[in-house]
């Protein structure tokens, strides 16, 4: 979500490399290549929704309809939609604790985090890592026998999502059986990976954006944390 497109494209084009094709449907988003392949898309609706400028994983549901139901009934919101857009319908919710998060029923191409050119990691940022963990699964039928779920493990003091022997995301707020954080904000977080992270760092304050955490080595590369010029926030890994 931007509030300027060409402004978006500009920063991430610059910072990440990636060039843009226009929506097939849609005015005001485009879809961010790189190297060719799709990794993104940007829409400038921060305005129209109301909402703040922010990278939103959106996960692939058989029924947005039905999965908006079971946000609803789980105290939770729907903030958007479900409505028409491109080939499918979408929708933009929020879990109970207020991590904001997306729903796509439509078209889906061999696409996924972790592979190619897809981002490279989610992080949920949460304050209670075992109630996000319970509502996720439940409303977008992770841990079940279905021939493209995800398992769900516990992996130390996080939980860790599977898809097949690759793990794809994280949910993450302390200890499993603590008690919540009321310190933390909840959001989701996306990894896009990038061949330096040191010269996407430099870029990034060149072309207007921030640094919040400078590159330094973690479990998943050397990396580094961006805020771009409206807000936005992203991780970089090398």
């Amino acid at each position: 979500m931007s509030r300027d497109l060409r402004a978006a494209q500009d920063f991430y084009g610059a910072v990440l490399g990636w060039s843009f094709r226009p929506g097939a449907h849609e005015e005001g988003f485009s879809v961010a290549l790189a190297d060719g392949d799709p990794v993104a898309g940007i829409g400038a609706f921060a305005h129209t929704f109301r909402v703040a400028v922010s990278w939103t994983p959106y996960f692939a549901v058989d029924s947005a309809d039905e999965t908006a139901a079971r946000i609803r009934e789980r105290s939770a919101t729907v903030a958007v939609g479900p409505l028409a857009f491109g080939r499918g319908r979408a929708a933009l919710a929020a879990d109970p604790d207020g991590a904001v998060f997306g729903i796509w029923e439509g078209h889906r191409a061999k696409w996924g985090v972790g592979r190619g050119s897809a981002p490279a990691w989610l992080e949920l940022r949460t304050r209670d890592t075992f109630a996000a963990s319970i509502f996720y699964a439940e409303v977008l039928r992770w841990a079940t026998e279905c021939e493209d779920g995800c398992d769900v493990v516990y992996k130390s003091d996080q939980v860790v999502l599977r898809e097949g022997t690759r793990e794809v995301a994280v949910i993450n707020g302390g200890a499993v059986e603590s008690a919540p954080d009321p310190h933390v904000r909840p959001r989701w977080h996306v990894y896009f990976r990038v061949p330096d992270v040191d010269a996407a760092a430099a870029a990034a304050v060149a072309a207007g954006g921030s640094v919040p955490r400078h590159p330094a080595p973690s479990p998943l590369g050397r990396e580094a944390t961006l805020r771009d010029p409206d807000g936005g926030l992203f991780t970089i890994v090398s």
